[in-house]
C-alpha cells in the first residue's frame, strides 16, 4: 500500500542519486533554506523525529510551528515539551501482545459494521509484522529431544491461537506472521527485518526514502535503535491505533547524551557493559526521555554490544537508547546479508540528511553523562531489578547480605534433602565461611545419597533472550567456557535447570560451525526452542523434588539467567531470586550452582586430575572469541537463515484456517474470545464525569511492575483464572500461561494484580492477588471488583514510584478497566503504562505536594472523589476528597496524567479503540 506523505511541491522534498537509485526524501538543510530554524545541533536520534514531521506536514495534524519547535530545543537547552503528531512507519507485535491485539481488530470488524460501517476499513495502514516467540515454553532440557518436543508441545497448547493467527494473516491487509521456532521478534528484527533507511512508494508512484522508525507491542523494541533504527515499545491499543493509521501523540523529548570512552578490558563483555549502563541511567533518572549514545568510544563498540545496551532501555527507564548511523552501522548491515544497494542508500541518505556521526559529531544535549569503558569490570544484576549492578567479585557476599535480610531473627538458613536419581555424582563437602553455626551454607551429601538444597542454590541457569544471544561475542564465549569446562572434566551440578534459547537461527549456526554446540551440549545447555523462555517466565517446571522442597522449606532458590528482566515472580513460581549475567557467566554458574560460591575468586571445582578449577581456567581470551567470530559468523549464514523466515516448518504449515472478513468466534474456546470492549457502543463518544464514591481496590508500593499487575506466567489451579479453566474442564497441565490466554478476557481479567509477589498495603503482610471486599473480608481482587460492579461502585488504585515500569504489556491496563477502577493514583509512572492506562479509559493521577499513600496515612478503608474531571485540561491539577475509615476527610491536590488534547478525546470516547472505531466508521 502506498505510503501518504507530504506533497511533491514541499519546499523540503529533495532527490538522491545513488549509484542506479533515485529517490525522493526530505531534507533537514532544505527546511533550514526555507527559514524553518537551524537544525545542526539537533541529536540524530531527534533528527528522525523532525525528518517526520517535513514528511507529514499538512498544516493540520502536524503545522509549521511543530517543525520549528525544533529548532527551538536546541536553543533551549534540550526542552520543548511541544505536543506533536508521529507516524513510525511500521509495527511489530509478539504474540502474547500480537494475539490481543489481532483480536481486538476482529473485534473492531464485527463492531464496525453494528455501527453501520464496512468491515474491510479495518486494516492496518502501515506493515505489520508479528514474530511466534512468546509461546514455547521449557518442559523438555537437557537432552538432544529437548528442541522438538517443546514445539510438538507448543503446538499442542496454542494450536487455537495459532489458527487465529494465521486467518488473521490471510484476513488483514499489511500484515505478516513469522511462524514458532524461527526466533525472537525483537532479533528478528535486528538481524532481517529492519533496514536503517526505509523505502515506499508514495501516493503519486514515486520512490521516498526516510528512516525506518517502528514501534512494537514489547518494551524490547528498543533493541533496534542500536542499528539506527528509532523504535520503542508502546502498549497494544496504542499499536493498534497506530496500525490503523492514527498518529502516536507524544511531547517533544528531552534527548540525554551518554558519552562513552575508551575501550573494553579483556575478561568483561558487552553484558557487563550494559548492566553498569543501567544503573548509571536509573540513577540519572531518564524516564520518558530519550538516551542517544555518544564518543569516541563507540568506535570500539560492535553493532551487537550496542543493541545490548540499546535493547535493556526498557530497565534503564528511557523510552529509547539510540545510536547514530556510522560505519559500524554499515558493517553489520553487511554482515548480516542486507542488499549492498541497500547498505550504499544508507551511507548516502546519512551523510547527505545529517544522520550520519562522524569525528565531527557534536549535538546540544538536555544533559549529559560519562562511562569509561576501560573501567567495566565482569556483574551481574540481582535479586530482583535489573538495575541491581554487583561487581562479580562482591557478589556472593551481595546474596549473603540479602539473605541476611530476608532471614533476619531466623537461627539458620533452612536446607531441603533431595534423592537424585541418575548420573551426576556427589559434590565434595564444603562450608562456604560464615558466622559460626549461623546460616552455614554448603552442599553436604549425606551417607544415603541425599543432597541439600538451601538458600542460594541455583536451580536454573539459561541461556536466553534476545538482549543477549544476539550477540555473537558473548555466546562464543558461553561456548568456549563450555568447552574448557568439558575438557577439564567440569559439567553442571545435577539440581540446576540448564537451557540454551537463542534469538535466531543464525546463532545455533555460527555455534555449530564453531563446534561448540556439542560442548554445550555437554554439560546440558541444550537447544531447548527459538524463543523467549525464561526471561518471561516460560521456565517450564522444576523437576518435582526441587519444587517440593524449596515450597516445603521455604527456600530462596535462584536463577541466573541472560534475560533482561529479573523481577519477583517472573522467572519462575520457585525462585525468588534472580540474576542477570552474561551468558559465559550464566554457564560457569551452572557449574558451581550455588549463588554463596566466590565465582570471581574460588574454586569452581576439581577437574580430572583432582586439582582445583577457576575461573580464570576456563574463562576464553577476547582474542579466541573474536577470532572465532570472524570465522563463524557469516553473511552467507543470515540470508541462509532468512530466506524462507515466513514460511515456517510443516507445523505452520498444516495449521488450517478459513478465509473470512469477519472471525467465526468459538464458543468453546478458552484461549481466543470476543472481548466486550465495544459492547453496547453508540455512535457517539460521551464526556468524563467526577469520580465519586469510588472504594480502593489495591494500596501498591514503588516499583510494582505491569509483571505485578497482569503477570505472563503460570498459575495455579486455587486462582481464580485457573477455577475458570477447571469449570470448563481444562486439565492444570493444559493450564498453559497467562501470557498464552490474552486472546481471553476472562483469564486475563481473573489474572489482574494476581502475581504471587504482589502486596497489597490493605493488608497485612499477605503476598499474591487479594484485597478487602465490599464485607470488609479478604477475597481475591477479582472477586472483591466483581461484588462492586454489582453494587456500582467505582474503584481507584494506589501506588508508589514507577508504577506500571517494566513490560509494556497493555493488559496491565485493560485488566484494570475491566475490573472497573476508574483511576490510578501514584507518585510516579513509566510512560508506555500510563499511555495504555489513557488508552483503556482509565485516568491516571500523580500525588502533588509531597503526599503519598503513607504521608496519607491511607488503608484501603477510604473513599474517593474527584473533583473537576468534567472541565479536565492536559496536565491540570485537580481536587480529591479522601474520606476516611473514621469520617475525617483530607482534601489533596492530584496531577491529572491526561498529557495531551487528544488524550482527552479518547477518555471521552472510552478509550483510543472507541475513538478510532467512530472515526472510521463516520468516515466515507
Amino acid at each position: 500500500m502506498p505510503i501518504s506523505v507530504g506533497h511533491d511541491t514541499s519546499k523540503t522534498r529533495k532527490t538522491l542519486t545513488v549509484g542506479d537509485q533515485s529517490v525522493a526524501y526530505y531534507s533537514i538543510a532544505a527546511a533550514e533554506e526555507a527559514g524553518l530554524g537551524d537544525f545542526s545541533k539537533l541529536p540524530a536520534a531527534l533528527k528522525v523525529v523532525l525528518e517526520n514531521m517535513l514528511r507529514f506536514e499538512d498544516g493540520n495534524t502536524v503545522t509549521t510551528d511543530d517543525i520549528k519547535a525544533f529548532a527551538e530545543w536546541a536553543t533551549k537547552g534540550g526542552k520543548n515539551p511541544r505536543e506533536i503528531a508521529y507516524r513510525p512507519a511500521r509495527v511489530l507485535l509478539q504474540d502474547f501482545t500480537g494475539v490481543p491485539a489481532v483480536v481486538d481488530l476482529a473485534a473492531m470488524r464485527d463492531a464496525i459494521i453494528n455501527l453501520g460501517g464496512d468491515a474491510d476499513k479495518i486494516n492496518p495502514l502501515n506493515p505489520v509484522d508479528l514474530v511466534i516467540d512468546h509461546s514455547v515454553m521449557i518442559d523438555e532440557f537437557g537432552n538432544p529431544r529437548a528442541f522438538q518436543m517443546n514445539v510438538d508441545r507448543e503446538y499442542e497448547r496454542n494450536m487455537e491461537r495459532y489458527t487465529f493467527l494465521k486467518w488473521g494473516q490471510k484476513a488483514f491487509r499489511n500484515f505478516r506472521v513469522v511462524p514458532p521456532g524461527t526466533g525472537i521478534c525483537h532479533q528478528v528484527n535486528l538481524e532481517y527485518l529492519s533496514q536503517t533507511v526505509w523505502t515506499d512508494t508514495d501516493q503519486n508512484g514515486h520512490e521516498v526514502a526516510y528512516p525506518d522508525t517502528l514501534v512494537g507491542t514489547d518494551s524490547h523494541t528498543t533493541m533496534v535503535n542500536g542499528a539506527a533504527v528509532l523504535g520503542w515499545g508502546v502498549g497494544g491499543i496504542e499499536a493498534e491505533a497506530a496500525m490503523l493509521g492514527q498518529p502516536i501523540s507524544m511531547l517533544i523529548p528531552e534527548v540525554v547524551g551518554f558519552e562513552l570512552t575508551g575501550q573494553m578490558v579483556e575478561g568483561t563483555t558487552g553484558t557487563d557493559l550494559v548492566l553498569k549502563v543501567v544503573e548509571m541511567l536509573r540513577q540519572k533518572g531518564v524516564v520518558g526521555k530519550f538516551v542517544e549514545f555518544f564518543g569516541t568510544g563507540l568506535d570500539n563498540l560492535p553493532l551487537a554490544d550496542r543493541a545490548t545496551i540499546a535493547n535493556m532501555a526498557p530497565e534503564y527507564g528511557a523510552t529509547c537508547g539510540f545510536f547514530p548511523i556510522d560505519a559500524e552501522t554499515l558493517r553489520y548491515l553487511r554482515n548480516t546479508g542486507r542488499d549492498e544497494d541497500r547498505i550504499a542508500l544508507v551511507e548516502a541518505y546519512a551523510r547527505e540528511n545529517g544522520f550520519w556521526r562522524g569525528a565531527d559529531y557534536a549535538p546540544v544535549y538536555t544533559d549529559t553523562l560519562h562511562l569509561d569503558m576501560g573501567t567495566i569490570v565482569p556483574a551481574i544484576s540481582g535479586p530482583k531489578r535489573p538495575q541491581d549492578y554487583i561487581a562479580l567479585t562482591s557478589a556472593h557476599t551481595a546474596f549473603a547480605e540479602y539473605i541476611e535480610g530476608v532471614r533476619s531473627g531466623e537461627d539458620a538458613s533452612p536446607t531441603a534433602e533431595i534423592r537424585w536419581e541418575g548420573e551426576g555424582g556427589h559434590p565434595e563437602p564444603e562450608d562456604i565461611p560464615g558466622d559460626e553455626g549461623h546460616h552455614k551454607r554448603g552442599y553436604v551429601p549425606t551417607d544415603d545419597g541425599h543432597y541439600q538444597l538451601h538458600d542460594g542454590s541455583i536451580v536454573i541457569a539459561s541461556i536466553t533472550s534476545c538482549t543477549n544471544t544476539s550477540n555473537p561475542y558473548v555466546m562464543i564465549g558461553a561456548g568456549l567456557v563450555a568447552r574448557k569446562a568439558r575438557e577439564l572434566g567440569l559439567t553442571r551440578k545435577p539440581w540446576v535447570k540448564t537451557s540454551l534459547a537463542p534469538g535466531s537461527q543464525v546463532v545455533s549456526a555460527y555455534l555449530e560451525a564453531a563446534g561448540l554446540q556439542e560442548d554445550l551440549d555437554a554439560i546440558g545447555f541444550n537447544l531447548v526452542g527459538y524463543g523467549c523462555t525464561t526471561c518471561i517466565g516460560n521456565s517450564g517446571p522444576l523437576e518435582p523434588a526441587i519444587s517440593k522442597a524449596i515450597n516445603d522449606y521455604d527456600l530462596i532458590g535462584t536463577s541466573v539467567l541472560s534475560g533482561n528482566r529479573n523481577f519477583e515472580g517472573r522467572i519462575s513460581p520457585d525462585v525468588r531470586a534472580n540474576y542477570l549475567a552474561s551468558p559465559p557467566l550464566v554457564v560457569a554458574y551452572a557449574l558451581v550452582g550455588d549463588m554463596n560460591v566466590d565465582l570471581a575468586n574460588g574454586v569452581l571445582g576439581q577437574d580430572k586430575n583432582g586439582n582445583d578449577v577457576y575461573l580464570k581456567d576456563i574463562w576464553p581470551s577476547s582474542k579466541e572469541i573474536s577470532d572465532l567470530v570472524d570465522k563463524t559468523v557469516t553473511r552467507e549464514s543470515f540470508q541462509e537463515k532468512y530466506a524462507d523466515v515466513f514460511k515456517g516448518d510443516d507445523k505452520w504449515q498444516d495449521v488450517e484456517t478459513t478465509d473470512s472478513k469477519t472471525y467465526n468466534w468459538p464458543p468453546t474456546s478458552t484461549y481466543v474470545q470476543n472481548p466486550p470492549y465495544f459492547k453496547d457502543m453508540g455512535s457517539e463518544p460521551g464526556t468524563i464525569s467526577n469520580i465519586e464514591g469510588a472504594r480502593v481496590l489495591a494500596v501498591l508500593g514503588d516499583m510494582i511492575t505491569t509483571d505485578h499487575i497482569s503477570p505472563a506466567g503460570s498459575f495455579k489451579d486455587s486462582t481464580p483464572a485457573g477455577q475458570y479453566l477447571i469449570e470448563r474442564q481444562v486439565p492444570v497441565r493444559e493450564f498453559n500461561s497467562y501470557g498464552s490466554r490474552r486472546g481471553n478476557h476472562e483469564v486475563m481479567m481473573r489474572g489482574t494484580f494476581a502475581n504471587i509477589r504482589i502486596k497489597n498495603e490493605m493488608l497485612d503482610g499477605v503476598e499474591g492477588g487479594y484485597t478487602k471486599g465490599p464485607d470488609g473480608k479478604q477475597t481475591s481482587i477479582y472477586e472483591a471488583a466483581m461484588a462492586y460492579q454489582d453494587q456500582g461502585t467505582p474503584l481507584v488504585i494506589f501506588g508508589g514510584e514507577q508504577y506500571g515500569a517494566g513490560s509494556s504489556r497493555d493488559w496491565a491496563a485493560k485488566g484494570t478497566a475491566l475490573l472497573g477502577v476508574k483511576a490510578v493514583i501514584a507518585e510516579n509512572f513509566e510512560r508506555i503504562h500510563r499511555s495504555n492506562l489513557v488508552g483503556m479509559g482509565v485516568i491516571p493521577f500523580e500525588f502533588t505536594g509531597g503526599d503519598t499513600r503513607k504521608s496519607l496515612g491511607l488503608t484501603g478503608e477510604e473513599s474517593v472523589n474527584i473533583k473537576g474531571l468534567d472541565s479536565i485540561k492536559p496536565l491540570q491539577e485537580v481536587p480529591c476528597e479522601i474520606t476516611m475509615a473514621d469520617g475525617s476527610v483530607k482534601e489533596i491536590m492530584l496531577k491529572c496524567r491526561i498529557d495531551t488534547a487528544i488524550e482527552i478525546e479518547y477518555i471521552e470516547h472510552g478509550g483510543v479503540l472507541h475513538y478510532v472505531l467512530r472515526n472510521l466508521a463516520k468516515a466515507a
